[in-house]
């Protein structure tokens, strides 16, 4: 062996930098979900003793994709049981401490508003010895724009850790190197929407393991100082929201092959168990100097290339762990010839949650499309809900809003906290002239799409977070700025909504756009969540504009738009268009005596995106038509479900086939996921929080639904089956919540006791459960917290 480094723990092979095989990370490390001031809405006011720091900015090598390693050592006397660190960097960072390294990608793309930077806070005491400690800080800066990300145009470190009786800070007696292994790929280069670079490392120009305690930096520089916080051009700084990522560790792949190999200059296609965001990492014998290129399968997913990495061998037996992550459903390693193989492994990691959601159905085709969902929805959660983890990972509000929905029923609560940062984000990245804009944080976007923006600040976007989390104080916060964003619409001479262009007049991806129609839906949806934050926050005035344009589109819309069968807006041309069909029964404006036309637009047109897609077919629930609701949705998806692959694509089809780049993980076709476990399962809050939610199960022909929901009151879960003409359904109702259900009218079993039989006296024990309405066909109970079986004998249900 060549170079073999020695850890403490005894004789182990280290990677070249990174020491794979003694690390140790911080699972799942959680921040208050309280962060965000209220009266302070743009930072937070934390004095800061100390100071940003950084490279001599006229000897940098270059202005983009620097790695800076950073070192200082304190001596503690007595360990606190606290030690409280805040630290922040544009534009990641990786902490060790004593050699362990115990954040790694550390800090979010920077932009919690135009002009100020996230940090960190963690609990470095349970990592102090008595003595001496040594602290290393490796951060990687990227300096160059993308969809997510702004730029502070300057690399810097900002470290400050406090105990009982300690303070440490980030000043001019820290080490700093520009880390020489650290180099640029040639080209290709990630397309211009992630502010990423690739990574090349050159084992050959290593400086060893220059964060443990015994390493000598007599060498390095002492970093300059830049001020304390806030200080241009880091401004203000606001504590992240959002956990840590979650480290699943070192594994190997499930089709690992047999080690040692002779590689004979092929790629090595590594297959990983599902769609994943991957750190990339091998153990190799080479010789100096030969180049190991590694990327994905979907390197060019969503058309452009996107991130890869080099490693350049230093020479003898050898580790790499690639830090930047990747994300794919294999991994390509490219060895040169005659290079050797030890071990081929993969680290995944992602956004702090759990899966905990469950819905399962009697239609394997359903359970397959709802775990795609769920897996798709994972892999576009990181530092914002993404669109794509490869092409942009940018915060799109049109995906945004139905990740959101998706994440309520299929996560832990923790994921609440990924919506709550990216409302706050979008409210205060509003322009001065009131629009608002998505992506965001933004460094080189600032295109408003007028729909998407409706789509966010209305019912299905911010009504629909405070109604699932309970969270008023985020609708507090957000509701100056949608009062702001809803006046610069305006009402034309015809009582409808004016289509603004915005800056890119889209309404979904695809042909047939009936734009009017599109737009006066999403405008309606939009004051409606208006009004319902207009009353929670008690804004009188603006209630009663907001109602005055609801009902200038009411008596309009039909008058403007319905021709006896179909909405179709003067002028337009085109296939009749479903999207505007959805959104019109979804806002109210479409009338019962309307449905059996729309129901045959739904049976005879095709023109939604996936993205679209989930409002036409929460319109077929919404209208009662559950069965023509599943069967599209099992038509529609099929050709996702016949693949191999464990995620959902951005149109109908891979590549060409698609739409906007043709990737194969995109946020907003998992739509179908909210709907069976809000219509089909039909749980579905109605009180904020959780406090009061329907069970209110469309099963169409299935025959059994089992559906689970972690809401913020507890665990909800619902079990129907029928059988001939039997109807049994099992509701479990978390503590401090009650639950409204529905079932079909038949001789109803309370608990195995008969409590009611049509047509004679009902014998409801009052205290448990209230009889509140009996129609021809649906019986309405409401239950209190706790565990619930009936069974509903010769029922006519469906």
């Amino acid at each position: 062996m060549k170079r073999d480094y020695l850890s403490k723990q005894g004789n182990k092979i280290m990677d070249a930098g990174m020491i794979i095989s003694r690390i140790l990370f911080i699972l799942g490390a959680w921040v208050s979900s309280d962060v965000f001031s209220e009266t302070v809405p743009a930072g937070n006011e934390e004095d800061w003793t100390a100071q940003w720091i950084g490279p001599d900015l006229e000897e940098m090598p270059r202005d983009k994709n620097l790695w800076i390693a950073y070192r200082k050592s304190f001596s503690v006397e007595e360990l606190p049981e606290k030690m409280d660190t805040r630290i922040a960097v544009d534009s990641k960072y990786w902490l060790w401490v004593n050699d362990q390294l115990i954040v790694r990608e550390g800090a979010l793309k920077r932009g919690p508003t135009p002009e100020d930077t996230y940090y960190d806070r963690i609990d470095l005491a349970p990592y102090l010895e008595q003595g001496e400690n040594t602290i290393g800080v490796l951060v990687w800066y990227w300096g160059k724009e993308g969809f997510s990300h702004q730029s502070s145009g300057q690399p810097g470190l900002v470290f400050e850790a406090s105990g009982e009786g300690i303070k440490w800070v980030s000043d001019r007696s820290w080490k700093m190197k520009l880390h020489p292994a650290f180099e640029m790929t040639g080209d290709p280069h990630p397309n211009y929407r992630l502010p990423e670079n690739n990574i090349r490392f050159n084992g050959t120009k290593d400086i060893g393991l220059w964060w443990s305690a015994d390493y000598n930096t007599d060498d390095w520089d002492n970093a300059d100082v830049f001020g304390m916080p806030p200080v241009s051009p880091w401004n203000r700084l606001v504590e992240r929201p959002i956990p840590l990522w979650k480290d699943f560790g070192l594994k190997a792949y499930p089709e690992g092959g047999v080690f040692p190999l002779k590689n004979e200059g092929k790629v090595i296609v590594m297959k990983l168990p599902y769609n994943a965001q991957v750190t990339p990492y091998f153990e190799i014998t080479a010789p100096a100097g030969l180049t190991v290129d590694i990327r994905m399968d979907n390197y060019n997913g969503g058309g452009p290339t996107n991130v890869r990495a080099e490693y350049v061998t230093q020479g003898g037996r050898e580790r790499f762990e690639c830090l930047g992550w990747m994300n794919g459903h294999s991994v390509h390693y490219r060895f040169p010839e005659g290079v050797e193989i030890h071990d081929l492994k993969y680290r995944e990691s992602g956004y702090g949650t759990e899966f905990a959601g469950i819905f399962h159905a009697d239609d394997a085709a359903l359970n397959q499309l709802w775990e795609e969902a769920r897996r798709t929805l994972y892999v576009t959660m990181r530092d914002t809900y993404m669109d794509c983890p490869d092409r942009e990972r940018s915060q799109w509000w049109g995906d945004a809003v139905i990740e959101m929905g998706e994440a309520f029923y299929a996560l832990e609560r923790s994921s609440d906290l990924l919506i709550r940062k990216g409302i706050r984000e979008l409210v205060n990245w509003q322009r001065a002239d009131g629009t608002l804009f998505s992506p965001i944080p933004a460094g080189n976007w600032n295109t408003e799409l007028p729909t998407q923006m409706l789509a966010s600040v209305g019912w299905f976007g911010f009504w629909t977070y405070y109604v699932h989390s309970g969270d008023e104080a985020t609708i507090r916060y957000a509701y100056p700025h949608v009062k702001r964003y809803m006046d610069v619409w305006e009402l034309g001479e015809n009582g409808l909504v004016v289509v603004r262009k915005g800056d890119w007049t889209w309404g979904d991806w695809g042909e047939n756009k009936d734009l009017p129609v599109i737009f006066n839906g999403w405008y309606y949806l939009a004051l409606k969540g208006q009004r319902a934050m207009a009353e929670l926050c008690g804004a009188d005035d603006d209630i009663r504009e907001i109602e005055q344009r609801m009902a200038s589109i009411e008596a309009n819309f039909n008058k403007g738009f319905w021709n006896g069968s179909e909405y179709r807006s003067n002028g337009y041309e085109g296939l009749t268009d479903e999207r505007g069909h959805g959104l019109a029964v979804l806002a109210g404006l479409a009338k019962p005596e309307e449905y059996s036309g729309i129901r045959k637009v739904f049976q005879d047109q095709r023109n939604a995106s996936p993205y679209m897609e989930k409002y036409v077919l929460e319109a077929l629930f919404q209208m009662g038509y559950a069965e023509d609701a599943l069967a599209r949705m099992k038509e529609r998806y099929s050709p996702m479900l016949e693949d191999d692959l464990s995620t959902l694509y951005e149109g109908w089809g891979l590549g060409s086939e698609g739409f906007g780049g043709g990737s194969y993980n995109h946020a907003w076709s998992g739509g179908p996921l909210t709907l069976m476990s809000q219509y089909v399962a039909g749980i579905s809050p109605l009180e904020p929080g959780y406090t009061l939610f329907s069970v209110k199960p469309q099963l169409g022909k299935l025959k059994k639904v089992f559906a689970q929901v972690r809401s913020v009151q507890g665990l909800i879960e619902v079990k129907v089956e029928r059988t001939g003409d039997d109807y049994d359904l099992k509701v479990e109702v978390p503590e401090g919540s009650r639950a409204i259900v529905s079932m079909p009218v038949g001789e109803l079993s309370y608990n195995g006791k008969v409590i009611w039989i049509p047509g004679q006296v009902s014998e409801i024990d009052l205290e448990r459960i209230v009889l509140l309405s009996i129609s021809d066909r649906v019986l309405e109970l409401e239950v209190p917290e706790g565990e619930h079986a009936f069974l509903v004998e010769a029922s006519p249900f469906d």
